[in-house]
């Protein structure tokens, strides 16, 4: 899993740096002509429309991409066992706003749709509905319940939007059948293969999850040898988990 542009101060990799191949590279002031800006433009458009890696919201709020290997423990931590027909059961709960709860509806009749007939068919193409819509479509992203599957450039720009579960089924499958003590162990040791070090605080935070259960996956990682905790390394202060 990694960040597109946007550079994690816990140390999530960013695709923009891997292209750039170097830490933090500075926006350049004509972006549109920059190389590594356009291949990491390219990449993020791609491999998603490829169904490849699933492309959302899934971490902090910002834009990441996560190998369908790994999606299925981002789908138990954030829907545990719900299905997309489960959307009036958290409407009628009060956890789903009645913008989502439109959207939703539309996409059950009939996916994929992009972005102006959902509007259309939801009754939020004026432009006074916009920043509803939008608010409707990240919370429906960032609970796992819709998925952008295609940028279109041409004859005009717009998204083309599914149901998770339609686009990805074996993997939101797997997902519901995973529990989430499970999901949160695969996500930290995928997490540290990469960023190698960390501390429970900066995982907790990364995935949104209470430090207990983090350090509760810590001790199970530790365990089956994944893991070393209260690690020391040298140029840094304090004690970190450790990447085995």
């Amino acid at each position: 899993m990694c960040s597109t542009f946007y550079v994690f101060s816990e140390g999530l990799p960013s695709l923009w740096e891997a292209v750039a191949g170097r830490p933090r590279p500075r926006w350049p002031r004509h972006s549109h002509h920059d190389a590594n800006i356009g291949l990491t433009w390219n990449l993020k458009d791609v491999l998603p429309s490829r169904r490849q890696v699933y492309y959302g919201k899934v971490i902090k709020g910002r834009p990441v991409l996560v190998a369908l290997d790994l999606f299925p423990a981002f789908y138990a931590l954030v829907r545990g066992s719900q299905r997309a027909r489960d959307y009036a059961h958290e409407y009628q709960a009060g956890r789903m706003s009645q913008g989502a709860k439109l959207i939703m509806a539309s996409l059950m009749r009939e996916s994929p749709q992009y972005t102006r007939p959902l509007r259309a068919e939801c009754f939020m193409l004026e432009p006074a509905r916009t920043r509803e819509f939008e608010r409707a479509m990240a919370e429906l992203q960032q609970g796992l319940w819709i998925v952008k599957t295609e940028e279109r450039y041409e004859p005009s720009f717009s998204y083309r939007w599914d149901l998770t579960e339609r686009w990805l089924p074996e993997a939101t499958a797997a997902g519901r059948r995973l529990s989430r003590a499970a999901a949160i162990d695969q996500l930290i040791a995928r997490h540290l293969r990469a960023a190698v070090y960390s501390t429970p605080a900066m995982l907790a935070r990364l995935f949104s999850v209470p430090r207990a259960e983090v350090e509760a996956a810590l001790r199970r990682l530790e365990r089956v040898g994944l893991v070393e905790l209260g690690a020391q390394i040298e140029g840094q202060a304090g004690r970190w988990v450790v990447s085995v």
